[in-house]
């Protein structure tokens, strides 16, 4: 009753197509942000700021960028991981070798310099797709990491391969607490995930929808692959790449290649895959997932121990930690492959028709 848009009347066709059609929906996003940027940074300890947080909304960004390369323009890509290391060395030269440039343009930079090698690296696309491209952005995965660690000039001639990062100052105010890193983290994961949004509806992304549904047609009826596809990419790469260096930056503190791995590649398609593909709710959902299945997991098996006496080795939870991913990714591609966004939706749906379901 209290979920529908009886009374609300659309005059114009940009009011039709607006991003929050429901007054509703517009609500409950302004209340989330409202409690995010207010009530969270007050009340929250700062190991759930550091340690939950902070993580699930970098994470967040770059299942947004991936989730426009691949549930958008429908290009599969393992390298995601790749791109946020090329953003995290590129931001970390910029603030290195150019005096006095702003700490967020080097962020910028860093995602224009993941943008250019994305593009680099999804020419491939344009001749192969399906599981040879996914094969191709693996390449790219291995070699980019390698190239970071073989030219000394990337990491200004660090012979221990951990790079400090250079702290966050942004007119004079210096991002140290967990709290401010977070506000900033939470500023640009807004702006950005509203601006995919936007991009979806555009004919850009009407295009990119076009092509991952079936590219021959999309060519015939006039969409240029070429610049489709390596748009896509690009874009992607840039969302990746800003990603890249606030992980480094606001998380980690350090730049280093070791903590972009394959692993993490896999983490963030896991978050796409369970969070929704082609939404950017889903990236949020998956990412959230993701980030407490570990905690979840983790408090359970202290729960056991303290009140069961199960006594669980370190090595077994890690293990049933990667079981539970594969059961949940094969839970939802069978019976919701859409994801957790999908499930929302169905239950938006159950709300505006309630008390009569279907």
């Amino acid at each position: 009753m209290f979920y529908r848009e009886a009374g609300q009347f659309k005059a114009s066709y940009g009011a039709d197509l607006a991003i929050f059609p429901i007054r509703q929906d517009l609500i409950a996003v302004l209340g989330i942000l409202i409690f995010a940027f207010i009530v969270v940074p007050l009340t929250a300890t700062p190991y759930i700021l550091t340690g939950i947080l902070i993580p699930f909304l970098i994470l967040s960004l770059a299942a947004v960028g991936l989730n426009i390369l691949t549930g958008y323009a429908g290009q599969l890509s393992l390298g995601t991981a790749a791109f946020m290391a090329v953003g995290a060395f590129a931001a970390f030269n910029f603030a290195l070798r150019v005096p006095g440039i702003p700490i967020l343009l080097a962020f910028a930079g860093g995602g224009v310099v993941s943008a250019l090698v994305g593009v680099l690296f999804g020419l491939p696309s344009l001749r192969i797709r399906g599981f040879y491209l996914a094969v191709a952005t693996l390449a790219a995965q291995f070699f980019i990491l390698w190239f970071l660690t073989k030219v000394g000039w990337i990491s200004n001639y660090n012979s221990s391969g951990v790079i400090t990062a250079q702290q966050i100052v942004i007119l004079g105010y210096a991002f140290i607490t967990p709290a401010s890193k977070y506000l900033l983290i939470l500023s640009i994961v807004t702006v950005m995930a509203l601006a995919a949004k936007n991009m979806a509806r555009s004919n850009v992304g009407r295009s990119w929808m076009a092509v991952r549904d079936m590219d021959v047609a999309a060519e015939v009826i006039g969409i240029p692959l070429m610049r489709a596809k390596l748009l896509a990419f690009a874009v992607s790469s840039f969302y990746c790449g800003v990603a890249g260096a606030l992980f480094a930056y606001a998380y980690l503190g350090t730049v280093e290649p070791e903590a972009f791995s394959l692993d993490l590649s896999f983490r963030i398609l896991f978050m796409v895959i369970i969070g929704g593909v082609g939404t950017v709710l889903g990236s949020f959902l998956g990412s959230g997932f993701v980030t407490l299945l570990p905690i979840l997991l983790s408090v359970t098996v202290r729960f056991l121990d303290s009140n069961l006496g199960l006594h669980i080795a370190e090595s077994s939870i890690s293990n049933l930690e990667l079981m539970l991913f594969g059961g949940f990714i094969i839970f939802f591609l069978i019976v919701e492959p859409h994801g957790l966004a999908r499930l929302w939706q169905i239950a938006k749906e159950k709300l505006r028709l309630w008390p009569f379901p279907h």
